[in-house]
């Protein structure tokens, strides 16, 4: 017929790799087997998923050679390392992180969710007010506690 639709075309996870310094991102190899996408102060670490797609690791500022992940203290946003290192999230800090994440999902040809582009998501909540929150296992709330914190049987 006259008219035809074309086919998508699926790129592989090293055609996208591939693509991203004409973006602007410089690539480095993770020991841990993924690859580190940065420009500027962000970074990100990109894997590739078992069906031949893109796993986009949380972005974050860096910091000493880490990435800073985003965490909602409730009245503040932090930065924060694996290592433990802290610092206060500045607004041009958010601005670029949002941008960053916005330029390296639309490079490596993955959906803007909704809410993620209304501004930056955070990693972790720890908020002051909710003790243990986001630490694994959970308490049974029907168990009695020691004095040293301990949940007895």
């Amino acid at each position: 017929m006259f008219f035809q639709r074309t086919k998508p075309q699926i790129k592989t996870f090293k055609q996208r790799i591939d693509g991203l310094p004409a973006g602007g991102f410089h690539v480095h190899a993770e020991p841990s087997g993924g690859v580190r996408v940065s420009r500027g102060e962000c970074a990100a670490v990109v894997k590739e998923a078992p069906d031949n797609t893109v796993d986009l690791g949380k972005a974050g500022i860096l910091v000493g050679g880490e990435i800073a992940e985003l965490v909602s203290a409730g009245y503040q946003m932090f930065l924060m390392t694996r290592s433990g290192k802290r610092m206060p999230a500045l607004a041009e800090h958010l601005h670029g992180l949002h941008d960053f994440t916005e330029d390296l999902r639309e490079a490596l040809g993955l959906d803007s969710l909704y809410n993620q582009g209304l501004g930056t998501t955070s990693a972790r909540h720890l908020y002051d007010r909710v003790d243990d929150r986001d630490d694994a296992g959970e308490k049974e709330p029907w168990r009695a506690v020691k004095a040293d914190g301990v949940y007895e049987k």
